[in-house]
């Protein structure tokens, strides 16, 4: 069964998550530790007709062992033959797979400068990929799969063996794989009923969010004009349908830039650069975060928030009910890719071009329509079982978007 559900897996993410076509490039960027998975994607790409597929490999030992030893200056720096790879295949518009799996905890003890300095280097390196992949330049899809040091962080109690076994059955009940071959069909009606409610939130039109719960967030997230929510499934510029998250069960729009006011609690930890924040708070002041406090890991959710001048401004809210197929697990994944599916969350930093033709929009564009502009983009999870959004439109109505942690009835 297992290797049924493996193919399965490796199928829905390359034939639908990605939707590579025959002539197409496919980048594949996994831990070395997955190896063998990235082979069976490789295998069901080249399957299809793919033109080449091309690995990015990456080793948590060694970026830890580099962050800690390497000279000063390496990290204001980025090979030119980085900058290359990742831009050239962009701007080709190759299909771009991202294999998420790491240790929550991996940069522990790294200095948070060291960190902060390669994002700002990469950023300036990497734009043209950066600016592609959030206009649908290209396909692109995150997923996961366990390794040893992932697992034993989310269930604790566990050996190695027990940990992975049950870290693979969490993720497939998140991706609606359960071996009979249907994870197809399970995704399109999926799909369906996201773009649905995603229907409904545009024809409202709200002209603002207020967001409140326990914990004591209040916060107010004014929408800019034009604004769309979008979900699910993306088209690219060449009209190219994809699935940029497997899973998800997200729907979101981005706020004006200088339209959020109040207080934020966070829901969940945050796994960040190898660090994990915990039981955070945000005051914002037209849009920008002027205090921010974390009971766990506050240097690095400083850090996070000073990568550059957009980083301490939004770029993305999003809806996702409490009570949903990753929530209902109860389980804390440690990985945020599944956390933040799991409760309503927003991000700091980059907006996605959620406006009425947003993607054909440069960033100066964009920009002047009020949206955010950063090289980082962080979801930090605020949804609890309590919390209450209301939407105001434009002509004053107050309407329930979510009624104790889940959509209002009627959304």
């Amino acid at each position: 069964m297992m290797d049924e559900k493996l193919k399965e897996y490796a199928a829905l993410l390359v034939r639908v998550g990605l939707n590579v076509q025959k002539g197409q490039r496919l980048v594949i960027s996994s831990p070395v530790e997955c190896a063998w998975f990235a082979r069976m994607c490789a295998e069901e790409a080249y399957a299809i007709g793919c033109k080449e597929v091309v690995m990015n490999w990456h080793d948590d030992a060694m970026a830890r062992i580099k962050y800690l030893h390497a000279d000063e200056e390496i990290f204001d720096e980025v090979a030119l033959w980085r900058r290359h790879f990742f831009n050239d295949y962009a701007l080709e518009g190759a299909a771009y797979l991202a294999i998420s799996a790491s240790d929550p905890e991996n940069f522990k003890g790294v200095d948070s400068g060291r960190i902060v300095r390669a994002q700002q280097a990469s950023g300036k390196a990497l734009k043209d990929f950066d600016r592609l992949q959030m206009c649908g330049g290209f396909p692109w899809c995150i997923a996961s799969i366990p390794i040893p040091s992932w697992a034993k962080t989310v269930f604790p109690g566990a050996g190695e063996d027990e940990a992975m076994e049950k870290l693979w059955d969490a993720i497939f009940a998140a991706v609606r794989i359960s071996g009979d071959g249907k994870a197809v069909e399970k995704w399109e009606s999926h799909l369906a009923t996201l773009h649905e409610r995603m229907e409904k939130l545009n024809a409202l039109n709200f002209k603002s969010l207020r967001y409140t719960n326990s914990l004591g967030t209040d916060l107010t997230v004014e929408l800019p004009e034009g604004h769309i929510w979008e979900a699910g499934n993306d088209v690219t510029l060449s009209g190219q349908a994809y699935i940029a998250n497997i899973p998800t069960e997200e729907i979101f729009t981005s706020p004006l830039k200088t339209g959020v006011n109040g207080v934020v609690y966070s829901a969940m930890p945050l796994v960040n650069d190898g660090t994990i924040i915990d039981k955070f708070r945000f005051v914002v002041k037209d849009g920008k975060i002027v205090e921010a406090r974390a009971e766990k890991g506050e240097e690095a959710l400083r850090a996070a928030i000073s990568v550059d001048e957009g980083a301490s401004f939004f770029g993305e809210v999003a809806l996702v009910p409490y009570d949903s197929p990753i929530s209902n697990q109860k389980i804390l994944f440690y990985n945020t890719l599944f956390d933040e599916n799991a409760a309503c969350h927003i991000a700091f930093g980059e907006a996605y071009p959620c406006l009425k033709g947003g993607q054909q929009m440069s960033k100066e564009e964009l920009k002047a329509r009020g949206l955010n502009d950063s090289i980082t983009h962080v979801d930090f999870m605020v949804g609890t079982p309590d919390l209450s959004i209301v939407g105001t439109t434009h002509d004053g109505r107050e309407i329930p978007v979510f009624v104790n942690g889940n959509f209002a009835p009627g959304i």
